[in-house]
């Protein structure tokens, strides 16, 4: 006869414990690494060149909202793969690891955790826009339409 066994507890992940953690707890932990900026910020370094500004959103969003001029898109599942600048499917803009990139999403909560999964790669400057792309219109810059 077999006696059951209490499962093995999880390993620790890197940086966080064991215990499961709630989405609240995560976005907080994560957010303290990052340099998150405001909008005006954001206008102002990628029109310096200092910072390249990455829209994460889906299609729909982009469709009914409209564009960031001079903003690269980069679908949320194709965003790791797309500026790994040792990657092979890497964009021509993923140049260094130095890279400052912002990364926008509608409201800037997924924003965040794109940003610290760009910063596990190594590029070590990214971070993203406080309140997303509705904060950034709702400052009045400049957003595109349809062409």
């Amino acid at each position: 006869m077999t006696s059951a066994r209490a499962p093995e507890p999880e390993p620790e992940r890197q940086g966080y414990p064991g215990r499961p953690t709630g989405i609240d707890e995560l976005l907080e932990r994560v957010r303290e690494d990052l340099d998150r900026v405001e909008t005006h910020e954001a206008h102002e370094a990628a029109q310096a060149g200092e910072a390249l500004l990455v829209d994460i959103r889906y299609a729909a969003l982009r469709d009914r909202d409209g564009l960031i001029p001079g903003a690269l898109i980069v679908e949320r599942n194709e965003l790791e793969w797309r500026l790994d600048p040792q990657g092979s499917h890497r964009l021509p803009e993923a140049t260094s690891h130095d890279l400052r990139v912002v990364v926008l999403c509608n409201e800037g909560y997924a924003s965040s955790l794109a940003a610290a999964s760009l910063r596990q790669l190594g590029l070590h400057r990214a971070t993203d826009l406080v309140g997303g792309f509705q904060a950034w219109r709702q400052a009045g810059l400049p957003v595109t339409h349809g062409e």
